[in-house]
């Protein structure tokens, strides 16, 4: 979802965009399969960074996510709608910073449950 930026003098471990792990090793953090994994890739839930021979390397960021995809396919969710629930949290999330910040930046108080 958001591209990896190096961060220059930061530690690469401690770089939570770091695409440190290959494609069997995230598959094991996160309790899925490699097809999983590129299937959320095919939906576009996650982008891995490519290494220069060609492999997939995910983030710490990435993983969070496809765990959060894992858990609704557990729960019974097809791969596709796990996905799009995903992306549309996110996007709702960041909404709602926005609309928070907007309102902040214009002096009004926080809404409450009556508006």
């Amino acid at each position: 979802m958001r591209p990896h930026t190096p961060n220059p003098g930061s530690d690469s471990f401690d770089d939570d965009d770091y695409p440190a792990y290959t494609m069997g090793r995230a598959a094991e953090m996160t309790g899925t399969t490699a097809g999983f994994l590129r299937a959320l890739g095919d939906q576009g839930l996650i982008t891995p960074l490519r290494s220069e021979g060609g492999h997939r390397r995910f983030s710490r960021y990435q993983l969070r996510i496809a765990m959060r995809a894992r858990d609704l396919v557990d729960q019974g969710t097809p791969v596709e709608a796990a996905c799009r629930i995903v992306i549309l949290e996110d996007q709702l999330e960041e909404a709602l910073r926005i609309n928070e910040q907007l309102r902040h930046d214009a002096g009004d108080p926080k809404p409450t449950a009556d508006t």
